[in-house]
């Protein structure tokens, strides 16, 4: 099974093509209607559809991490900082994820890129 990825709207579009040349199931908060929507409600977006939340926005990290503390269950946020990780870097670090990882891997916690 592969990890379906739910693209915040901080997320540079080269980021989601590089993405979707390589076959990754991605759907965009933009795509979707809800790029004006809260963290809160973003992160309650994602998990409706089942996907792994990707965001560049450091504010999603609190939302995250106070889901985490108050056992609400969410299905996982992947966090890049926007200056210290390229985009090659997260295409090839969400393709891993996406292609070799499951969803279980990910549920209710944050991971961070760059993978290392």
């Amino acid at each position: 099974m592969t990890v379906a990825l739910y693209m915040d709207h901080h997320v540079p579009r080269a980021i989601t093509i590089g993405l979707r040349l390589h076959g990754i199931d991605i759907v965009t908060a933009h795509e979707d209607g809800c790029h004006e929507l809260d963290d809160s409600a973003l992160l309650d977006r994602a998990n409706e559809l089942k996907r792994v939340l990707f965001t560049q926005d450091d504010d999603l990290l609190a939302e995250a991490k106070k889901r985490q503390i108050e056992r609400i269950s969410f299905h996982g946020v992947i966090y890049a900082h926007q200056l210290k990780v390229t985009i090659g870097s997260c295409i090839n670090d969400l393709k891993l994820i996406s292609k070799a990882g499951e969803n279980e891997d990910i549920l209710n916690k944050v991971e961070f890129l760059p993978l290392k």
